[in-house]
């Protein structure tokens, strides 16, 4: 029987096959979604889809992109923010 600690859902199970030929149980935390645009919902490129404690230990331009609204908004919706900005300064 498993560990307590492993007895629910959040654990992944990957049936593994050891060297002497025996068959194991390994678990690991499952891999999170990939980050979404606050506006269209769209998954957004350039920022990986790790967990918390993987994604601290990527440098701070490895976690997003390097433009305005990076990770946050997808750049269709930042061109279109744009264009509508200048359009009402205009």
């Amino acid at each position: 029987m498993p560990r307590p600690m492993y007895r629910n859902r959040s654990w992944r199970r990957i049936v593994v096959k050891t060297p002497g030929g025996d068959v194991s149980v390994h678990y690991e935390k499952r891999r999170p979604n990939a980050a979404r645009c606050a506006i269209c919902g769209r998954p957004l490129n350039g920022v990986p889809a790790l967990r918390p404690v993987e994604l601290r230990k990527l440098a701070k331009t490895e976690k997003r992109p390097e433009r305005p609204y990076g990770g946050y908004i997808c750049h269709e919706c930042l061109a279109r923010g744009i264009r509508e900005a200048v359009r009402q300064a205009l």
